[in-house]
Parts: structure tokens; C-alpha cells; sequence
């Protein structure tokens, strides 16, 4: 249902009026409420690798210092790791990588998420040892 409009020149200009534009958007955005609980867990797994990638790259510089120095450290910065900003203080990174658990022959690092992807109140928690099991403790 397309509006004409009379130019000056004589011209007839075709267009839509601001109701049917309306229409529009509303069935837009309810489609994107309809679709967005659905994409939700994608988001999260997605979002999830994150945790993955720096777990393991912790796991390969403790394993690094453990062929070095015989023993795994607690000090992520001596290792080499840096933590990337976190999304809460203006950076990118989803979650906060520390070592929880530590003994002369045995290692455990954890990834806590910094932000609640699906907005249940549950925080994503990935964790790793020294034997590169990789675990989704608590999931978001």
C-alpha cells in the first residue's frame, strides 16, 4: 500500500506512511523476541570457548614450568599468562582466570564468567588440572 505523492515538477513519488512503517518494526521485534530465547545456549557455548582457550593455554605454560622448574606456580604472572580487561571494567574478556588449587605435583585453574549470558543469575565456571581435564563445572 504504497503512498503517491504529487512533486512540485508534476512527478508522482511513491512512499510509505509512518503507520505502515510502524507495522513493520513491530512484527520485526517480536520475531526477535520469538528467536532470541532460542539462540540463547548458542550464544553461551560460543562465548564458552573463551574460557576453553585460556584454560588450555594456562594448562601449556604450567606444564612449561613444571618442565622447568619442577613445580607448577600459583603466580599466573610468573607464568606468563596476562588476563585480558574484563568486560566489566571496559576490556573484552568474559571470564577471570586464577589457579584454585595447587600442591608440588598438581594444578587446578578455574575460568569464572564475568557476565551472566543468559541472564538466569548463573555464572558459567570452566575448570582444568594438570592432567588437561577440561570441565564445565557450573553451567550458564
Amino acid at each position: 500500500m504504497a503512498n503517491d505523492r504529487l512533486l512540485s515538477s508534476g512527478r508522482k513519488l511513491n512512499g510509505f506512511t509512518l503507520p505502515e512503517l510502524l507495522v513493520v518494526l513491530v512484527i520485526i521485534g517480536i520475531l526477535l523476541l520469538i528467536a532470541l530465547p532460542n539462540l540463547m545456549p548458542l550464544i553461551s557455548k560460543a562465548k564458552s570457548s573463551e574460557a576453553q582457550m585460556q584454560l588450555n593455554h594456562v594448562y601449556t605454560l604450567q606444564k612449561n614450568n613444571f618442565y622447568m622448574y619442577s613445580r607448577y606456580s600459583d603466580d599466573l604472572d610468573a607464568l606468563g599468562f596476562v588476563q585480558e580487561k574484563l568486560v566489566t571494567d571496559g576490556g573484552n574478556a568474559n571470564y577471570r582466570i586464577e589457579i584454585t588449587e595447587l600442591s608440588s605435583n598438581a594444578f587446578k585453574a578455574r575460568a569464572t564468567a564475568v557476565v551472566d549470558f543468559n541472564g538466569n543469575g548463573v555464572f558459567n565456571v570452566w575448570e582444568i588440572d594438570h592432567e588437561k581435564q577440561l570441565l564445565e563445572t557450573i553451567k550458564d
